[in-house]
């Protein structure tokens, strides 16, 4: 049976336009560049709408891997999907998450369902389209779409849809205005919420887990409304949405596996043990890397934010009220904080900003583990 092996690479970087740890997997031979088929990163800069350490990180893997493709720089940005996150507070540690796929025999004695990746992406949209339910029905279908690149054709078998989405700038808000029309909001800031929301509630109606009839209303105001595997990302560099889907396949030959769980809030560490086991993990505990006997532990996926309540299980908190640290940087550090002490290492993704990823306060997390 022809299908797709999946391979799942972290790279540890020394700053955003660190790319010497990929290019020397790619001269040692472990990693084909013409197979790359998505980045994923975190970079240090502060995950707000100035954050160039984002845009820098792509800029620098784009050129790098240019000559090895025979490409520009730009066709490299338009084949591969790059999603830089901001913001590596705390002990979170800068890094890249290579994932690769080609056509390979799935082995005779493979068993279960395995790591599978699709990727998909929606149409540039208008400033006022972003936050609406434009982006959400676009988002479903592109999800949709994804899902059938990956070979998935049942939604409990996607553990994890990442996103990187638009936001508004001053000059897109301004070009709305001069056609009439409003946008969801003025502030700069404010669309990274609209936008990741809006996309989040996309992969839930495409998955199911939401009805259809969700609409403008409904966006940062409707916080039963989630996907418990969504996982977005705003970004200044881009007008459309970039999508890849993650889950298991039974066509799939990679070595991998992927799992998630959702963790109700900010300190929900049994929802992390939850997602470790569920791929054959325990808990590090200081030990790094985690590894079984027969499973390792590649990386760790996760969404924070801070509880818009303004409380964490009946304790107030002060996230959203200090007006010198944003409250995404809090929250990332926090979840980082406890995500790394469970699994023994700072080298995992987690991503601020969780509108309608998960309940309110908390969000999805996904782990990747290899089968020895």
């Amino acid at each position: 049976m022809r299908t797709a092996s999946v391979g799942v690479f972290r790279v540890a970087t020394t700053g955003p336009g660190d790319v010497s740890g990929l290019m020397a997997m790619i001269g040692s031979g472990a990693i084909d560049p013409t197979t790359i088929l998505a980045i994923l990163g975190k970079t240090e800069g502060n995950g707000g709408v100035n954050d160039f350490t984002r845009e820098y990180a792509v800029a620098a893997l784009c050129t790098a891997l240019a000559p090895e493709l025979g490409l520009s720089p730009e066709a490299v940005e338009q084949r591969i999907a790059f999603v830089m996150s901001g913001g590596t507070e705390g002990v979170l540690s800068p890094h890249i998450t290579v994932f690769t796929r080609r056509q390979a025999e799935r082995p005779a004695g493979m068993s279960g369902k395995r790591l599978s990746i699709g990727m998909a992406h929606t149409r540039d949209f208008l400033p006022e389209e972003i936050g609406r339910s434009a982006q959400i029905m676009e988002t479903a279908k592109a999800v949709t779409a994804a899902m059938a690149d990956a070979g998935i054709t049942d939604p409990a078998d996607v553990h994890f849809v990442q996103i990187k989405c638009p936001l508004l700038t001053s000059d897109r808000v301004e070009a709305a205005n001069a056609r009439g029309n409003k946008t969801a909001t003025t502030s700069a800031y404010s669309s990274m919420a609209y936008s990741r929301g809006a996309s989040a509630l996309g992969v839930a109606v495409a998955l199911g887990e939401i009805a259809s009839d969700v609409g403008d209303d409904d966006v940062l105001r409707r916080y039963d409304l989630f996907s418990s595997v969504a996982s977005t990302s705003s970004g200044i560099e881009l007008m459309h949405n970039v999508i890849i889907v993650l889950g298991n396949s039974a066509s799939s030959a990679s070595e991998f596996e992927i799992g998630h769980a959702v963790m109700n809030d900010a300190i929900d560490a049994p929802a992390v043990v939850s997602a470790l086991k569920c791929v054959g993990l325990g808990v590090g505990l200081g030990v790094a890397p985690l590894a079984t006997e027969d499973r390792e532990l590649v990386n760790i996926f996760a969404k924070a934010e801070a509880s818009p309540d303004g409380s964490v299980r009946g304790f107030r908190h002060t996230m959203l009220e200090d007006t010198d640290i944003s409250s995404t940087r809090h929250a990332r550090a926090a979840v980082g904080g406890l995500i790394a002490g469970l699994a023994g290492t700072g080298a995992v993704y987690v991503s601020g900003g969780a509108e309608h990823q998960g309940p309110a306060g908390g969000g999805p997390v996904a782990v990747i583990a290899r089968l020895s």
